[in-house]
């Protein structure tokens, strides 16, 4: 048993059970012209991430939406179509949509491409923030394929020597089946964090470490609204400068970009949208499956990999205090916990979704198991 855990005080939680918070969700989702399954699809990823103890990117992103379709630049009832195509390749017009939704069925066509080509790549235009990347490589592996995921974000971060928002968070994800559970997921940002946690450590009233966040003029910043006020940016994989890596996390955000954004027609850098914005974001994702029985035995595969993981976990630890995990696994076994015994929400949160569905005349049937966590 695993749960990841929370610096902020038990008492600020609710633990909830997660199904009805899945539910709640596609139900606000819904009341806004949403088709039902594509606010399921939503919701599934939202609370896939509050299970995994992402809480950066589950339901605190709501709002997000809800006001994105509100102000226009989401379209409710996109139609997702194929630009151009052939045996192994796709390029996808989300139409304006919900992120979640035109990965989602990006992914689908990559991987039945797969199934009969072994290798494909699918880009995607016209899209929106698509949550938690790993979700969508964890479509891939349980079709026992190799599942790459990429998107580029709106400009979030500096790249490295520069100030100033010019740069997506743009994050990439790379799963690949086991034998057992749970997968192999690696799942990042290519920024120190992602800007969801900035508005987590807002809403739960914290400061952010300083290394985190830059100012406009330079100077690390430990405030979480001056970030979110659109004056600070975030830094890249390293952190400030070279000394530490920076300039490789600032060149994985840029080759993201490349693919996500110049390669589709998406746009990129400084031109990517937020959602809430009335100009469409134009978001761009990158989807690559593998089928690995093209390559190598799928059996073969899994009882290889399952050797590496007894490889990697069998190494010699630095502390006898100290676990060594396996990319994804502590994200699972959260899951799995949390599917027993709630999902812990911030209070502050909670009543943010309480309130959207308020406002929506949706009524809040989340089912609340423990007032602490």
């Amino acid at each position: 048993m695993y749960e990841k855990t929370s610096p902020v005080p038990p008492e600020e939680f609710v633990r909830v059970e997660w199904v009805s918070l899945r539910d709640y969700v596609a139900e606000v989702l819904s009341s806004l012209n949403v088709p039902r399954e594509h606010a399921e699809i939503v919701a599934n990823v939202l609370v896939a991430a509050d299970l995994m103890g992402i809480e950066s990117h589950g339901v605190q992103r709501l709002r997000r939406y809800t006001v994105g379709i509100q102000v226009g630049s989401v379209n409710p009832r996109a139609e997702i179509s194929i630009v151009k195509e052939t045996a192994s390749t796709a390029l996808i017009d989300g139409g304006s949509g919900l992120g979640q939704v035109v990965a989602y069925k990006a992914m689908e066509i990559a991987i039945e491409k797969a199934k009969s080509i072994g290798v494909s790549a699918v880009g995607v235009k016209n899209s929106h923030h698509f949550g938690i990347a790993g979700y969508y490589a964890l479509q891939a592996t349980k079709m026992g394929m190799i599942g790459i995921v990429m998107t580029n974000s709106e400009a979030l971060v500096s790249y490295t020597h520069t100030v100033g928002r010019n740069i997506g968070t743009n994050p990439i994800a790379v799963g690949f089946p086991t034998k057992e559970p749970p997968p192999v997921l690696f799942d990042a940002a290519t920024s120190v964090v992602p800007i969801g946690k900035i508005e987590l450590y807002a809403k739960e009233g914290k400061k952010i470490p300083l290394g985190w966040a830059l100012s406009p003029e330079g100077k690390l910043l430990e405030d979480p609204r001056e970030v979110l006020s659109r004056r600070g940016s975030l830094l890249p994989l390293g952190g400030f400068g070279e000394e530490f890596g920076g300039h490789k996390g600032a060149g994985l955000a840029l080759i993201i970009d490349v693919l996500c954004g110049v390669l589709t027609g998406a746009n990129y850098g400084m031109y990517v949208k937020h959602t809430t914005d009335k100009e469409k974001a134009n978001v761009g994702h990158f989807m690559i499956a593998i089928d690995v029985d093209k390559i190598l035995s799928l059996s073969s595969f899994l009882d290889r990999i399952e050797k590496y993981k007894e490889y990697i976990k069998g190494l010699r630890k630095i502390s006898e205090n100290t676990e060594v995990w396996i990319p994804g696994e502590k994200a699972w076994l959260t899951m799995e916990t949390r599917k027993k015994i709630g999902v812990p929400i911030h209070k502050n949160i909670l009543k943010e979704i309480r309130e959207e569905g308020e406002k929506l005349g949706v009524e809040f049937k989340v089912k609340i198991l423990k007032e602490t966590a």
